[in-house]
């Protein structure tokens, strides 16, 4: 449709341009959730190992072996910074859920105009 020498791009033209971002958009934020996924999963391997080694230097500490304090104190620093990035890392997931949903959406908006202007 021409007014005064514009033209309005087809509808159909504008949805597939939607759509395509839509999916852009999409994919990279199921490519950032699996890095984090990733990230994750390495990171509770690395916790459970050193949860295991602490109780065996507490153990050991019980056996008063030499060293071994300051084994447990690493361990612990360790763990504690474990705990903390998987929480974050948690946090990172459950935003990333929310963004993905509004993409979801986003090409929607040419849909809803379209229906309204009918």
């Amino acid at each position: 449709m021409a007014f005064f020498g514009f033209r309005v791009r087809r509808y159909a033209r504008d949805a597939e341009t939607d759509r395509r971002r839509t999916e852009r958009l999409l994919r990279l934020a199921n490519e950032i959730a699996e890095e984090i996924t990733n990230e994750r999963h390495g990171l509770e391997r690395r916790y459970r190992a050193a949860s295991t080694d602490a109780g065996f230097a507490i153990e050991a500490m019980g056996n008063e072996a030499v060293g071994t304090s300051d084994r447990v104190e690493e361990l612990s620093a360790t763990i504690l910074s474990c705990e903390k990035r998987l929480s974050q890392l948690a946090l990172q997931l459950r935003e990333l859920d929310d963004i993905k949903t509004s993409i979801e959406g986003f090409g929607q908006s040419s849909v809803n105009i379209k229906r309204a202007t009918g």
